[in-house]
């Protein structure tokens, strides 16, 4: 549950591409101790990297203005499926965000 909250950091502190930062530290760290943390980890790192990529194509288009519509929708969508997941992970089950690109697996 914590690596799925602790990617929301980055909204929080108004810096949203360091999302990935948390997940990545869960999962170097704790990797060895479980594999239901470590799979919930790489899984978040995945959705987190994924997002970073969108807003930086989102960063791009705020020159032709609908990247400000995007950059919205995505921290929207990152809060709500971060929820989502920190819910799941806390009853015990796996969650796979949707539109997530498996770097690491």
């Amino acid at each position: 549950m914590l690596t799925h909250l602790s990617a929301l950091i980055g909204i929080v502190v108004g810096v949203g591409s360091i999302g990935w930062l948390g997940p990545l530290i869960i999962l170097l760290v704790l990797r060895d101790r479980s594999a239901f943390v470590a799979d919930h980890a790489r899984t978040t790192l995945n959705f987190q990297i994924t997002m970073l990529i969108a807003n930086v194509v989102a960063a791009v288009l705020w020159l032709v203005a609908i990247g400000v519509l995007l950059t919205v929708a995505i921290a929207v969508l990152v809060v709500v499926l971060s929820i989502i997941a920190a819910v799941a992970a806390s009853r015990g089950e796996r969650y796979e965000y949707p539109l997530s690109i498996r770097f690491l697996r």
